[in-house]
Protein backbone atom coordinates (compact mmCIF):
# COMPACT_ATOMS: atom_id res chain seq x y z
CA UNK A 1 0.00 0.00 0.00
CA UNK A 2 1.40 3.54 -0.71
CA UNK A 3 1.31 6.60 1.24
CA UNK A 4 -1.49 8.09 -1.06
CA UNK A 5 -3.63 5.05 -1.02
CA UNK A 6 -2.68 4.91 3.18
CA UNK A 7 -3.71 8.55 3.58
CA UNK A 8 -7.46 8.33 1.84
CA UNK A 9 -8.52 5.43 4.03
CA UNK A 10 -9.65 8.27 7.15
CA UNK A 11 -10.83 11.19 5.53
CA UNK A 12 -13.83 9.54 4.35
CA UNK A 13 -15.49 8.84 7.25
CA UNK A 14 -17.93 11.33 9.63
CA UNK A 15 -15.05 12.06 12.25
CA UNK A 16 -12.64 13.43 9.66
CA UNK A 17 -15.46 15.84 7.77
CA UNK A 18 -16.88 17.02 11.05
CA UNK A 19 -13.19 18.04 11.56
CA UNK A 20 -12.69 20.09 8.26
CA UNK A 21 -12.34 23.58 9.07
CA UNK A 22 -14.07 26.03 6.82
CA UNK A 23 -11.14 28.63 5.22
CA UNK A 24 -11.85 32.26 5.87
CA UNK A 25 -10.69 34.53 3.51
CA UNK A 26 -7.51 37.06 3.82
CA UNK A 27 -8.82 40.43 3.44
CA UNK A 28 -6.17 43.17 5.35
CA UNK A 29 -8.40 46.01 3.50
CA UNK A 30 -11.26 45.43 5.39
CA UNK A 31 -9.73 43.95 8.70
CA UNK A 32 -10.46 40.42 8.35
CA UNK A 33 -7.60 37.99 9.16
CA UNK A 34 -5.20 35.63 6.62
CA UNK A 35 -6.43 32.08 6.35
CA UNK A 36 -6.55 29.63 9.32
CA UNK A 37 -5.41 26.38 9.25
CA UNK A 38 -6.25 23.17 10.69
CA UNK A 39 -6.77 23.14 14.39
CA UNK A 40 -6.57 27.77 14.60
CA UNK A 41 -8.87 30.11 14.68
CA UNK A 42 -8.90 33.60 12.84
CA UNK A 43 -10.33 37.15 13.33
CA UNK A 44 -13.34 36.96 11.64
CA UNK A 45 -13.66 40.93 10.82
CA UNK A 46 -16.21 41.47 13.62
CA UNK A 47 -13.77 41.65 16.31
CA UNK A 48 -13.46 38.04 17.17
CA UNK A 49 -10.18 37.43 18.00
CA UNK A 50 -8.62 34.01 17.35
CA UNK A 51 -5.87 32.20 18.87
CA UNK A 52 -3.32 34.84 18.84
CA UNK A 53 -0.09 33.07 18.51
CA UNK A 54 2.18 34.02 15.81
CA UNK A 55 3.30 31.51 12.78
CA UNK A 56 6.64 31.37 11.88
CA UNK A 57 6.63 31.43 7.90
CA UNK A 58 7.12 28.15 6.36
CA UNK A 59 10.58 27.26 4.34
CA UNK A 60 10.29 26.54 0.82
CA UNK A 61 12.06 23.11 1.66
CA UNK A 62 8.41 22.65 4.14
CA UNK A 63 6.09 23.89 1.32
CA UNK A 64 7.39 21.49 -0.62
CA UNK A 65 7.45 18.91 1.85
CA UNK A 66 3.52 19.92 2.33
CA UNK A 67 3.18 19.68 -1.78
CA UNK A 68 4.51 16.04 -2.04
CA UNK A 69 1.94 14.76 0.94
CA UNK A 70 -1.02 16.49 -0.51
CA UNK A 71 -0.08 14.99 -4.25
CA UNK A 72 0.55 11.31 -2.37
CA UNK A 73 -3.02 12.25 -0.80
CA UNK A 74 -4.56 13.10 -3.80
CA UNK A 75 -2.96 10.22 -5.75
CA UNK A 76 -4.88 7.73 -3.88
CA UNK A 77 -7.95 9.77 -4.27
CA UNK A 78 -7.93 9.63 -7.72
CA UNK A 79 -7.41 5.57 -8.10
CA UNK A 80 -9.62 5.09 -5.89
CA UNK A 81 -11.93 7.04 -7.71
CA UNK A 82 -10.45 5.57 -10.83
CA UNK A 83 -9.86 8.93 -12.55
CA UNK A 84 -7.02 9.74 -14.68
CA UNK A 85 -5.37 12.82 -13.70
CA UNK A 86 -2.00 14.09 -13.71
CA UNK A 87 -0.63 15.95 -10.91
CA UNK A 88 1.60 19.10 -10.69
CA UNK A 89 3.45 20.59 -7.55
CA UNK A 90 4.64 24.22 -6.81
CA UNK A 91 5.25 27.07 -4.65
CA UNK A 92 3.41 30.62 -4.76
CA UNK A 93 4.38 32.69 -2.14
CA UNK A 94 4.00 31.37 0.87
CA UNK A 95 1.77 28.30 0.02
CA UNK A 96 1.87 25.47 -2.04
CA UNK A 97 0.08 24.61 -4.48
CA UNK A 98 -0.81 21.08 -6.18
CA UNK A 99 -2.86 21.03 -9.51
CA UNK A 100 -4.67 17.91 -11.17
CA UNK A 101 -4.89 18.07 -14.58
CA UNK A 102 -6.92 15.74 -17.24
CA UNK A 103 -9.65 15.53 -19.33
CA UNK A 104 -12.19 13.99 -17.35
CA UNK A 105 -12.36 15.78 -14.04
CA UNK A 106 -15.19 18.05 -13.57
CA UNK A 107 -17.12 15.94 -11.11
CA UNK A 108 -13.85 16.98 -8.96
CA UNK A 109 -15.10 20.48 -9.45
CA UNK A 110 -18.69 20.45 -8.68
CA UNK A 111 -21.25 23.41 -8.99
CA UNK A 112 -19.73 26.48 -7.67
CA UNK A 113 -16.31 24.59 -7.33
CA UNK A 114 -18.18 23.31 -4.02
CA UNK A 115 -16.67 19.72 -4.32
CA UNK A 116 -13.02 21.31 -5.13
CA UNK A 117 -13.43 22.96 -1.48
CA UNK A 118 -14.13 20.10 0.24
CA UNK A 119 -11.22 17.74 -0.92
CA UNK A 120 -9.30 21.37 -0.20
CA UNK A 121 -10.33 20.86 3.17
CA UNK A 122 -10.20 17.27 3.38
CA UNK A 123 -5.80 17.52 1.76
CA UNK A 124 -5.09 20.51 4.20
CA UNK A 125 -6.18 17.75 6.86
CA UNK A 126 -3.89 15.17 5.82
CA UNK A 127 -1.02 17.34 5.43
CA UNK A 128 -1.93 18.62 8.81
CA UNK A 129 -1.78 15.06 9.92
CA UNK A 130 1.65 14.14 8.93
CA UNK A 131 3.53 17.60 9.67
CA UNK A 132 1.33 18.45 12.76
CA UNK A 133 1.82 22.47 11.35
CA UNK A 134 -0.65 24.73 9.91
CA UNK A 135 -0.89 24.64 6.06
CA UNK A 136 -2.38 26.96 3.62
CA UNK A 137 -2.14 24.58 0.42
CA UNK A 138 -3.85 25.60 -2.65
CA UNK A 139 -5.49 22.90 -4.19
CA UNK A 140 -6.70 23.41 -8.47
CA UNK A 141 -8.12 20.88 -10.60
CA UNK A 142 -8.35 21.38 -14.10
CA UNK A 143 -7.42 24.87 -14.17
CA UNK A 144 -10.94 26.04 -12.53
CA UNK A 145 -9.05 28.52 -9.61
CA UNK A 146 -7.61 30.48 -12.50
CA UNK A 147 -10.48 30.76 -14.63
CA UNK A 148 -12.25 31.29 -11.82
CA UNK A 149 -10.14 33.80 -10.34
CA UNK A 150 -9.69 36.06 -13.48
CA UNK A 151 -13.91 36.22 -13.45
CA UNK A 152 -13.88 37.53 -10.05
CA UNK A 153 -10.91 39.79 -10.56
CA UNK A 154 -13.39 41.42 -13.52
CA UNK A 155 -16.34 41.08 -11.02
CA UNK A 156 -14.14 43.10 -8.31
CA UNK A 157 -13.08 46.00 -10.95
CA UNK A 158 -16.96 46.09 -12.15
CA UNK A 159 -18.33 46.53 -9.03
CA UNK A 160 -15.88 49.25 -7.53
CA UNK A 161 -16.26 51.08 -10.50
CA UNK A 162 -20.31 51.17 -10.12
CA UNK A 163 -19.94 52.48 -6.87
CA UNK A 164 -17.17 55.12 -7.69
CA UNK A 165 -19.91 56.57 -10.11
CA UNK A 166 -22.78 55.94 -7.54
CA UNK A 167 -21.34 56.64 -4.45
CA UNK A 168 -23.83 53.75 -2.92
CA UNK A 169 -22.46 50.55 -1.36
CA UNK A 170 -22.81 47.63 -3.46
CA UNK A 171 -23.88 43.85 -2.18
CA UNK A 172 -22.45 41.20 -4.14
CA UNK A 173 -24.26 37.46 -4.79
CA UNK A 174 -22.73 34.99 -1.88
CA UNK A 175 -19.27 33.27 -2.47
CA UNK A 176 -17.27 31.03 -0.61
CA UNK A 177 -14.00 32.20 0.96
CA UNK A 178 -11.73 31.65 -1.75
CA UNK A 179 -14.07 33.87 -4.11
CA UNK A 180 -14.48 36.34 -1.56
CA UNK A 181 -10.60 37.05 -1.23
CA UNK A 182 -10.22 37.30 -4.78
CA UNK A 183 -12.93 39.97 -4.77
CA UNK A 184 -11.73 41.68 -1.79
CA UNK A 185 -7.94 42.07 -3.57
CA UNK A 186 -10.01 43.42 -6.78
CA UNK A 187 -11.61 46.16 -4.92
CA UNK A 188 -8.82 47.14 -2.81
CA UNK A 189 -6.60 47.65 -6.13
CA UNK A 190 -9.19 50.20 -7.75
CA UNK A 191 -8.84 52.23 -4.26
CA UNK A 192 -12.09 51.46 -2.74
CA UNK A 193 -13.07 49.48 0.78
CA UNK A 194 -14.77 45.86 0.90
CA UNK A 195 -16.37 44.02 3.92
CA UNK A 196 -18.01 40.29 4.45
CA UNK A 197 -20.95 40.22 5.80
CA UNK A 198 -23.34 37.33 6.71
CA UNK A 199 -23.18 33.73 7.83
CA UNK A 200 -21.90 30.66 5.32
CA UNK A 201 -22.92 29.57 2.94
CA UNK A 202 -24.61 33.15 2.19
CA UNK A 203 -21.53 35.07 3.07
CA UNK A 204 -21.27 37.58 0.61
CA UNK A 205 -18.65 40.71 -0.03
CA UNK A 206 -20.20 44.46 0.29
CA UNK A 207 -18.19 46.55 -1.99
CA UNK A 208 -18.38 50.30 0.18
CA UNK A 209 -17.97 54.13 -1.45
CA UNK A 210 -15.03 55.97 -0.19
CA UNK A 211 -14.77 58.31 2.83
Amino acid sequence: MTQGENAVAEPFGASAANEAIAEPEAAPVNGEAGEAGPGESAENGNGEAGNGEASEQPSVADLENEGEIAADYIEGLLDVADLDGDIDMDVEGDRAVVSVVGATLSELVGPRGEVLEALQELTRLAVHRQTGARTRIMLDVGGYRKRRKEELTETGRAAADEVKRTGVAKKLSAMNPFERKVVHDAVAAAGLRSESEGEEPDRRVVVLPAG
